[in-house]
């Protein structure tokens, strides 16, 4: 039957594990895009298409895949009709685990066990408007009720964390902590660049001439973000390469840069090699977690970038070449202050067994000081999770995992996690049907419990 109590859940053991000890478990959502002032205004939806569709390029790639005009994904169709548009998709997405995340989030919200599709549609619509305009379904009500105590946004350098701080004095059910994400520090190749800068400036309170003045700038950032409860860094290194340079180059480069000159790939690539090995120190010496996620190749579509710009379902897998330069990386890191504890995320499955491998040349101290990212966009599938849930077991300590994660932009995702535990119950319950784990559910169910929650409070030192 589907997605009924044991959906997934192929074994007995699994069934346990999920049901006495994963379902039980509050959530942690350390990674996600949630806007901070959203979650403060705590503003209803004003229909399920606000909540669902706008901003998800997952499920846009999908309607467009189903032939979906883009006036009904993006452009100026009413609401009704995009939601309609996904309706008459998603019967077409079995098999896809929008699929199932679309209907555990009707059943899990808002108790709709009809699957929808264009027959069903324009009552789901009714239904489901009516309870997003009561006080449940308020941004802050929605987190409240899946559980979660704990979400970590991903924020620039130069914001003021004005809505973090509000959360904090005002919120007491769960907590919202920042993420330093210095991304339009490290791309100083990008049109805005120099306009960033004078953001940094501005919330800094330094001006910023020199490559130096630079970081004693983030160095004040991170001063400033630790001060508010931040303990995680982020990376969008889409393409990773290593090129260790002096001083006195990096400094050319970065005088050249707010001249107005171009600068050369082999100059950028200096500038981000040295510019994060010196934010590697700053994680290390502030006991930070350190996250790198590697490999997405982004707007691959120009006339559509064009129209809509970043983050609107045009990107992809990148399949550069990984071990050689983020070892250097690693091993500058760890030869010089040392490393912080450090997430290694790839958009690329295939550098997983790379990653692992490369992890266990870096392990001292914390246990699981490095870990294999969770299952991360294209790869939060079933087999995707099951892929790197399995490798990360025979490489190294599955039992320390810090768990899933949503990634997410919508406030109605935490199903996810819910998805994610019945996997890596179902997985666990496979292997004590082979025999490969013994069949003591309560040495299991701790397992269980650890990566669900208990390993992400401990690690991060939230």
């Amino acid at each position: 039957m589907f997605l009924n109590e044991h959906f997934l859940l192929s074994t007995q053991a699994a069934q346990a594990l999920f049901h006495e000890h994963a379902a039980r478990m509050p959530i942690i959502d350390y990674h996600c895009h949630l806007d901070p002032k959203e979650i403060y205004e705590n503003k209803p939806f004003k229909n399920i298409t606000e909540a669902w569709l706008y901003g998800d390029h997952y499920k846009w790639r999908l309607m467009r895949t189903n032939g979906v005009p883009e006036s009904h994904i993006t452009g100026d169709a009413s609401d009704y009709d995009k939601f309609l548009a996904w309706a008459r998709t998603l019967p077409r997405a079995i098999g896809n685990p929008l699929f199932s995340w679309t209907h555990l989030e009707l059943r899990r919200f808002f108790g709709i066990e009809e699957l929808l599709n264009e027959e069903t549609a324009p009552r789901i619509w009714e239904q489901v408007n009516e309870k997003l305009a009561g006080e449940d379904f308020k941004r802050r009500n929605i987190i409240k009720n899946a559980n979660v105590k704990l979400v970590c946004t991903t924020d620039d350098p130069a914001d003021n964390l004005e809505y973090h701080k509000l959360l904090k004095e005002e919120e007491p059910a769960f907590r919202v902590l920042p993420t330093f994400r210095p991304d339009k520090a490290l791309n100083i190749d990008a049109p805005g660049f120099p306009d960033w800068l004078k953001r940094l400036e501005a919330a800094s309170g330094m001006a910023v001439a020199s490559y130096n003045d630079l970081l004693a700038a983030l160095r004040a950032r991170v001063d400033f973000f630790h001060d508010h409860g931040c303990r995680l860094s982020d990376h969008a290194l889409d393409v990773l390469r290593y090129q260790a340079g002096d001083a006195a180059a990096v400094e050319a480069t970065f005088r050249k840069r707010l001249n107005g000159e171009a600068l050369s790939q082999e100059e950028v690539t200096v500038y981000r090699t040295e510019l994060l090995t010196a934010l590697i120190g700053f994680y290390r010496e502030k006991d930070w977690t350190m996250q790198l996620h590697i490999h997405a190749y982004r707007n691959n579509n120009t006339p559509m970038f064009g129209r809509l710009g970043p983050d609107t379902g045009y990107d992809a897998l990148n399949d550069l070449p990984l071990t050689e330069s983020l070892s250097k990386l690693l091993d500058r890191a760890e030869t010089g202050s040392g490393l912080p504890k450090t997430i290694l995320y790839s958009l690329n499955a295939k550098d997983y067994p790379a990653l692992l491998t490369l992890m266990g040349c870096f392990q001292k101290d914390t246990p699981g000081k490095l870990q294999l990212g969770s299952g991360w966009w294209f790869n939060d599938t079933r087999s995707g999770m099951r892929e790197q849930l399995s490798l990360f077991a025979e490489h190294s300590l599955l039992a320390g995992f810090v768990g899933m994660l949503t990634d997410s932009r919508s406030f109605l995702s935490y199903t996810r996690h819910e998805y994610f535990r019945r996997v890596l119950c179902e997985l666990i319950g496979e292997w004590v049907e082979r025999g490969e784990a013994p069949d003591d559910l309560s040495l299991l169910g701790r397992m269980v419990e650890d990566i669900a929650y208990n390993n992400a409070a401990n690690y991060f030192g939230f």
